[in-house]
């Protein structure tokens, strides 16, 4: 039987400039397998058959992204980012909307530097999301040991690693929700990481949908030497 996944919108924020990579560009520029890491990313969305529109967040002075050739793609609009992660999705939940998406449409944001996204957790995250009355995100239980440290610099406790999972990216949430709840949370100065903090905020409780340990966040130069090796 063939499932039905619902139809969705994309924002894919990449306005920061990574400086843990200690590179000459933003880290969504680096080269992997003779393209760049954003190309890559934008494809786990770009030949799904449920894609209604993607919207690119980027820096007003951003100079790499008009050479690439995706950038004239008539499947996305390139929207200005802001000062942080938040404002960047707001701005482009924003564009969204000026396209034509409804409050109540799905709306997928993804790390521009995440680009080994698996299809199968993409269809898991649609398949299990499309009818939650909140929505949630791709996640992965917490593998090691965890330690709390103290103002010293030494082990406090070890809290139960059960309890802990590591957020990952698409996380997928409803529109006119999503913007209100970052909207709300940067007008009152509350710290938000990811969209489902926002929710949280907010009072509600996304759902975890377990995805691939592989699907990293390139960060750091080592992360993108295990992407280079895979």
């Amino acid at each position: 039987m063939t499932e039905t996944l619902p139809s969705f919108w994309v924002v894919i924020p990449a306005a920061g400039v990574g400086s843990r990579m200690q590179a000459d560009r933003p880290k969504q520029y680096l080269p992997l397998g003779g393209r760049c890491l954003i190309e890559h990313t934008l494809d786990c969305f770009l030949d799904q058959p449920g894609l209604s529109g993607l919207v690119v967040c980027l820096s007003p002075t951003d100079a790499w992204w008009p050479e690439l050739a995706c950038a004239a793609d008539p499947r996305i609009t390139r929207a200005d980012g802001g000062r942080e992660r938040a404002d960047s999705v707001l701005h482009g939940l924003q564009a969204l909307a000026a396209l034509g998406a409804k409050d109540e449409d799905w709306v997928l944001v993804h790390d521009a530097a995440r680009p080994n996204l698996a299809q199968s957790d993409l269809h898991k995250l649609l398949n299990t999301l499309k009818d939650d009355p909140v929505g949630g995100l791709l996640a992965v239980p917490v593998r090691d040991t965890l330690k709390l440290t103290g103002p010293d610099g030494r082990v406090s406790s070890t809290p139960d690693r059960s309890l802990f999972w590591q957020a990952y990216t698409p996380q997928m949430f409803r529109l006119g929700a999503l913007r209100t709840a970052l909207a709300d949370a940067l007008a009152a100065g509350a710290v938000i990481t990811d969209e489902a903090s926002a929710m949280e905020w907010a009072g509600l409780a996304p759902r975890l949908v377990e995805g691939r340990a592989d699907n990293i966040k390139v960060t750091r130069p080592e992360d993108l030497l295990f992407l280079q090796g895979r």
